[in-house]
Order: structure tokens, then C-alpha cells, then sequence
């Protein structure tokens, strides 16, 4: 059965669907329910949000009403927008993403602005991504640095092959391991070690919003020591005047600053993400 039929109140042309979808979407408590909504129905009629304006009173079939029916209960079930997608943007890129993978984000996003702004004078940068996931940083790399030799590895093979199919969709070449991070790094020299390692505390978990506690996988998200063991064996494969950039924890920018220092980096600098939180550390082997 349709959203339009199943409902009495919903009306089946695009302008009449979205306000009762809105009304669903807001009571399960998602935080931007209009957006949402749109993107679902956008996505069901194989259009843009501004075709969805341009084509306002189309009619919904009945096929296609119940395929956003299908599709706004698992959002109601706070399941994340980009699952039920099957992808997400990430600064040029569109990325297959799915519950092997966390959601690519924005303060993501800068960490990648940072580390281009490192190897920007450098013609062919060696640059390691650890734990890329879904490959966001490491393709957004290799998209926007011509001459980057970039090299993606991850613990988990099932990610990999995301990020493997991240790289056939958007034409990057990349260099993929299989290794845990906890065991070293891969011998450089590398002029850039980048990562958005695991980072939140396990009694951190429950506080977390559903869409991230409930679907996206565990392993990528919580993790003891993963930023330290990093800058360790960093500085080992680093060449000297090599950059580590660093995702952190919007309340851990201080203390791992201090930790980085205490290992012999120099040049730290902290980065603010688009919310104002202090969301990226990075420093300079000596």
C-alpha cells in the first residue's frame, strides 16, 4: 500500500506528500525533518530537490508510494539518511556508503582541507590514510591533489571494499592495505600520514545519537589508544618535515596536542570544524 493511500490525511502529489512526511519524521526526532523528507522523495523520484519544486504537482504512483513508505519507516527507525541513500557527498565526491562504513562528515571534510594545505607545495606526495572506511579522505586527496600517491588502509576488509568501489565510482587511483593500525604503519617515507581514527570512549557510546550508536559500525567508532599508537609509529615512517593530521574528539584537542608535543612533534596547530569545536590537530615531524 502507498504513503498516499495508507495515510488518509497525505495526498499523493509532491507538494501534498511532504508536510506529512515532515510531521513523521520530526516525531521520531530527526533533526532535520523537512530536509529529509525531501531527499527520500527526491531520491524515490529519481530527481533533485529543486526538481521536486519545478514538478510540485506530480502525482505519485502507486509504485513509487510505496517505495518512500519503505523508505521513510527505516528513517523513522533513525536509521542514517545516507544508508537508506546508498550514498553521500563529500566535498567533491559522491560516495557509496552502507553499514560497513561510518558516514562520511563534515568536520571530516576539514581534516581533508587541512591535509591538502600540507603536501600543496609538493609535485607527488607519499600520503597514508589510516583507517579510511568508506575511502572518503584519501579519494577527496587523491581528487584534489593531481600528483598525491595516496595509500588507503583499513583493519576491516569488509570497509575496504567500499573504499574500493569508491575508487572505481570516482575514477581515483589509490593504493589499498589490510592491517591493523595497532600492529604499525607501513614504512615511508611518507610526507603526509592522515587519519580519522576511532575515538570515542565505550562508556561515551550511549550518549551518542541514535542514527550514530545504533547503526554505524562499532569498530570505527570507539576505540582506546587508536590516536596515540598513531603518532607513535608516525613518527617513525614520517619524513623529516612529514605532516600528521589528526581528527579528534571535539573536547580532546588540548590533550592530544600536549601528547604530540611530548613525542617530539613541532608545529602544532589546532583547527576549529564549521560548529566552532576544536576538531583537528595536526604537527610536523622534526
Amino acid at each position: 500500500m502507498s504513503l498516499a493511500t495508507r495515510n488518509t490525511e497525505l495526498s499523493s502529489t509532491v507538494v501534498q506528500v511532504l508536510p506529512p512526511m515532515t510531521a513523521r519524521l520530526a516525531a521520531a526526532g530527526c533533526e532535520n525533518p523537512r530536509l529529509d523528507a525531501e531527499l527520500l522523495l527526491a531520491h524515490v523520484l529519481e530527481t533533485g530537490r529543486s526538481g521536486l519544486y519545478a514538478d510540485s504537482r506530480r502525482v505519485l504512483t502507486v509504485d513509487e508510494g510505496e517505495a518512500l513508505e519503505t523508505l521513510l519507516a527505516r528513517r523513522e527507525r533513525r536509521e542514517p539518511l545516507a544508508y537508506i541513500l546508498g550514498e553521500w557527498g563529500f566535498r567533491r565526491l559522491t560516495l557509496e556508503v552502507d553499514p560497513r562504513v561510518l558516514v562520511p562528515r563534515p568536520e571530516t571534510e576539514v581534516v581533508v582541507g587541512r591535509a591538502l594545505a600540507a603536501i600543496a607545495p609538493l609535485t607527488e606526495p607519499c600520503v597514508l590514510d589510516v583507517g579510511t572506511g568508506s575511502g572518503a579522505i584519501a579519494l577527496a586527496i587523491a581528487d584534489e591533489h593531481e600528483g598525491a600517491r595516496v595509500t588507503a588502509l583499513d583493519s576491516s576488509a569488509a570497509a575496504l571494499e567500499v573504499a574500493l568501489a569508491n575508487a572505481a565510482r570516482t575514477g581515483c587511483e589509490l593504493e589499498f592495505l589490510c592491517a591493523d593500525l595497532f600492529d604499525g604503519l607501513p614504512a615511508g617515507p611518507w610526507d603526509l600520514i592522515v587519519s580519522n581514527p576511532p575515538y570515542v570512549l565505550p562508556d561515551e557510546i550511549g550518549a551518542l545519537e541514535p542514527e550514530v550508536r545504533d547503526w554505524e559500525p562499532r569498530v570505527a567508532l570507539v576505540g582506546v589508544g587508536a590516536t596515540e599508537a598513531i603518532a607513535r609509529a608516525a613518527f617513525d615512517v614520517l619524513r623529516e618535515g612529514g605532516v600528521l593530521v589528526l581528527e579528534v574528539a571535539y573536547d580532546d584537542a588540548a590533550r592530544v596536542t600536549s601528547f604530540l608535543r611530548g613525542l617530539g612533534y613541532r608545529d602544532l596547530v589546532v583547527t576549529r570544524d564549521l560548529a566552532g569545536r576544536e576538531r583537528v590537530v595536526e604537527c610536523t615531524r622534526p
